[in-house]
């Protein structure tokens, strides 16, 4: 039996969630979709799922191995993509969303070049900041920036995110540099409401150790580009992510502080729905990101 329509089968029934719907997508009989389960987990010598006529449920094991499955059948799909990306042309509508500051930087711009590829799309951006349900509300790819929550969807990392602490020299001469992050109860921290993350804390790294640090403050907000202008004004330190105020640290409106703590980036990443139902203008996308976001010389040359 193939050993990759097995990988692809589990996949299938774990996102569905029954062998009957993974049966149906396929069109062939449950029980056929059954006997692959079976023969994956008697070459793997491993319990994936547990299955009743009622429920089925992933073991630790089989978590584990659907995470790593999902990441492989996205990089392969992706390879084939790039492969065809020079003659395949896209068609339909495209439904896209992204975080509203990363994406008019780093998503809107792209659409233009993506377009003129493939003349015969459509394509519709919504850029807001809440995480919009990409099933429900039919979006096909999603641009999420951060830590992402545990999902059946896909997302494929497509760059790092790096975060730092900045403030205006202006606070920094008036209220001093800290010097390590318990520091941060001293000073005036600008908060993003928005961002439930930054409620446990903001991120660093200490003694090797990844640890989250309680900010003062009397300011916050649920708009990152106003917390950005209190920031360049002076009102206080702001934890931001590094494409966001890379063109004001060159510039040296604002200064990055507590570097010997950052923590280790997190991601920017591209997440659509189950890849057995992703169609090609989709892949093309993704991969369009992806080609972009891989070249050190794109951030440089949009301040990220």
């Amino acid at each position: 039996m193939d050993r990759f329509k097995q990988v692809e089968t589990f996949v299938a029934v774990a996102t569905k969630g029954s062998l009957t719907a993974a049966a149906q997508l396929e069109g062939v009989a449950p029980a056929v979709i059954g006997r692959r389960i079976d023969a994956l987990e008697a070459r793997l010598a491993v319990r994936l799922m547990h299955r009743t006529t009622r429920k089925l449920t992933l073991t630790p094991e089989g978590q584990a191995f659907l995470e790593d499955c999902q990441r492989v059948l996205a990089e392969l799909h992706g390879a084939e993509a790039a492969v065809s990306a020079g003659s395949a042309q896209a068609k339909g509508h495209l439904r896209l969303t992204a975080p509203a500051g990363f994406g008019r930087r780093h998503v809107a711009p792209l659409v233009a070049s993506f377009l003129a590829q493939h003349p015969e799309l459509r394509i519709s951006l919504n850029l807001a900041d809440r995480v919009i349900d990409l099933v429900h509300e039919g979006y096909d790819c999603a641009v999420r920036v951060g830590d992402l929550p545990d999902s059946s969807l896909i997302h494929q990392r497509l760059a790092d995110n790096r975060r730092l602490v900045v403030a205006a020299p202006a606070y920094l001469r008036r209220a001093g540099t800290p010097q390590h992050p318990r520091e941060l109860l001293q000073h005036e921290c600008l908060m993003l409401s928005s961002e439930s993350s930054q409620t446990r804390g903001w991120a660093f790294l200490v003694d090797g150790q990844a640890h989250f640090h309680r900010q003062g403050g009397r300011l916050d907000c649920s708009d990152g580009q106003v917390l950005h202008e209190w920031c360049l004004t002076g009102l206080g330190l702001a934890w931001r992510s590094h494409w966001e105020v890379a063109s004001d640290l060159q510039a040296g409106r604002l200064v990055s502080v507590l570097d010997a703590f950052a923590a280790p980036p997190n991601g920017i990443y591209a997440v659509t729905s189950e890849r057995s139902l992703q169609p090609l203008r989709v892949r093309l996308w993704v991969e369009h990101l992806r080609k972009h976001y891989a070249k050190a010389e794109y951030w440089m040359r949009t301040g990220g």
